[in-house]
């Protein structure tokens, strides 16, 4: 059963409809095919001019629905005997961050995700996709260890950033953050990033500074949440929608800045809708972006990234 959006309820009650004549035509053995069909057909074209329309904080809900498929899903769904690597050889492990070896379409890698749980349970126990320190060194041991094995490495993205807690201060949070920053741009293997649902601050551009960086069409990438700006510059959290239009944290406006190298399709109505779909589409943007990096050396590899992330801003903004 889909969870709706507050913005989607005309769609809702006209799905709603469709289900009771379904449930009628069933039960009573009435056919009202057509009517069923008109209704889908009308609800179908209310879903597509609400998501051509999507205002920058709308697009914010669904990077968050909680139907959207999960680092876990993308693994599982695109990597072969998977296994996971833990712990950060130093404090201990962290379950926001998910990382190991596997196959990617024939090709040996590494994978390295926030994960934030699809129920109450996993929530807590993955933190809610905001990783601690141990989290980010992990994620830079499994980088180093790729760079050791000559592997690419594929990252998926959502975390509404790092953890902001006292004990993951006390561990050097910054450093950590910095640390695998650091890594990302020294190492000589491909790094493809695509950021699935919420990629936010430092927490996330920590394994996305990769050679190639991606979005899906509504996930958002941004230096704060839109609740954290509107706090600090309105005093309220109810300027959010308007903290959200000025982040320009929509995955066409960073394409339009140059910010991302390109922005992944998802079905119509969301990648909720289409769980199978949505994976399926990022695996082929990996696949076509991969086949580009393998072919090139290692030290033009990290001499490009580098450049890459040395020009972000330049030009500034519009």
């Amino acid at each position: 059963m889909n969870t709706f959006l507050d913005f989607e309820q005309p769609i809702a009650e006209l799905e709603g409809k469709v289900e009771e004549l379904r449930h009628l035509s069933r039960g009573d053995e009435i056919n009202i095919v057509d009517e069923v069909g008109k209704l889908q057909e009308k609800a179908q074209k209310l879903l597509a001019q609400t998501y051509e329309k999507l205002t920058p904080w709308q697009k914010v809900k669904v990077a968050r629905h909680p139907g959207r498929p999960h680092c876990n899903d993308y693994v599982f769904g695109l990597i072969e005997d998977f296994t996971p690597l833990a712990g950060d050889r130093n404090y201990g492990e962290d379950k926001a961050i998910m990382g190991g070896l596997g196959r990617f379409r024939g090709q040996a890698c590494v994978v390295i995700g926030q994960e934030k749980g699809a129920n109450t349970d996993e929530r807590v126990a993955h933190n809610f996709g905001m990783a601690r320190p141990e989290g980010y060194r992990k994620a830079a041991r499994l980088m180093a260890l790729a760079d050791r094995f000559t592997l690419p490495i594929i990252t998926f993205v959502d975390t509404p950033g790092a953890y902001p807690g006292v004990g993951a201060e006390e561990r050097g949070q910054a450093e950590a953050i910095a640390s695998c920053i650091n890594k990302s741009l020294n190492i000589k293997v491909p790094i493809i990033s695509t950021v699935i649902g919420e990629g936010g601050s430092g927490g996330a551009i920590a394994i996305a500074t990769g050679d190639r960086v991606m979005m899906l069409e509504h996930s958002i990438y941004s230096v704060i949440s839109p609740e954290g700006c509107a706090s600090i510059l309105w005093r309220s959290a109810e300027a959010s929608e308007s903290a959200a239009e000025a982040l320009r944290l929509t995955a066409q406006d960073l394409k339009l800045h140059g910010l991302i190298d390109k922005v992944i399709k998802e079905p119509l109505g969301g990648a909720h809708r289409n769980k199978e779909d949505t994976i399926n589409s990022v695996g082929n943007a990996i696949e076509g972006v991969l086949q580009e990096l393998m072919i090139l050396d290692g030290g033009s590899l990290r001499a490009k990234r580098r450049e890459k992330f040395l020009k972000l801003g330049q030009e500034g903004l519009a």
